[in-house]
């Protein structure tokens, strides 16, 4: 999450907010076609690595792993945060590697040549590491401006963002939804969206940070993780990672 992160508060920071998501859309051209869901682990701590994959390897399923390489290694308040070892064991099994910036930047603040400087650095420095290429993107702290929106759309599939939604035909895939599952509602508050991309044969994003018996602030507890991949198998969703889903609705599979 980084240490000492402070959001833009500013009426200019708010109204950005606000106005972002109508500029520098990438509308998807399909829909779902089907409920599907994605697992989405940010700034990978360790324990997303072990027990994340564990959970959702039980199941056949695979998720999303949005990594930012300058924080391998370091404690940024959600659990010590994988390094090369982790994310070449994941890949192996199939998870998606995805970009998360090099030092976790907020991209609302930060001028677009800085993101796209700090992007790239962070896919040659997972590229050495022996990742795969990366497909996807999350603004660190979910924040964004649109000149980096359009940084995002030249390379990546999907750009993901924080506030709430379904993805469906028309969903801005340079800044798409995702429903964070922590804290004591998190569990609650992920299958009510369950229910929703249910009933609209759509794709939902969940992510967490660790997952641990007893997890930080932004984390996911063990038993609520394996509650809801089990919910998701149970209730017929097509579990997909995020490039998976992108390809899905950009009509690229």
């Amino acid at each position: 999450m980084g240490e000492l992160y402070s959001a833009d508060a500013s009426l200019k920071g708010k109204l950005r907010r606000r106005v972002v998501r109508l500029q520098h859309r990438r509308p998807s051209p399909r829909a779902a076609g089907r409920p599907m869901i994605s697992f989405t682990y940010d700034d990978a701590p360790v324990s997303a690595f072990r027990e994340g994959a564990r959970i959702l390897e039980a199941h056949g399923a695979r998720g999303t792993y949005f990594v930012s390489a300058g924080l391998a290694g370091r404690d940024v308040g959600v659990g010590p945060c994988g390094g090369r070892e982790d994310i070449l064991r994941v890949a192996a099994a199939g998870h998606e590697i995805a970009c998360h910036t090099f030092s976790h930047l907020d991209c609302g603040q930060a001028d677009a040549a800085t993101v796209e400087a700090d992007i790239a650095r962070n896919v040659e420095a997972l590229a050495q590491w022996g990742a795969p290429s990366l497909e996807t993107f999350a603004y660190p702290y979910g924040d964004v401006a649109a000149p980096v929106k359009r940084v995002a759309d030249k390379r990546f599939l999907l750009s993901r963002a924080l506030h709430h939604g379904v993805l469906g035909r028309g969903s801005d895939l340079n800044q798409a939804p995702s429903v964070g599952v922590e804290g004591e509602e998190g569990e609650a508050l992920a299958l009510a969206w369950m229910e929703r991309a249910k009933a609209r044969a759509g794709w939902l994003i969940l992510y967490t940070h660790g997952v641990e018996t007893t997890p930080p602030r932004f984390g996911t507890s063990i038993a609520v993780w394996e509650r809801l991949v089990g919910k998701a198998v149970a209730d017929g969703f097509e579990i997909v990672t995020v490039a998976q889903g992108a390809r899905r609705l950009r009509g690229l599979t």
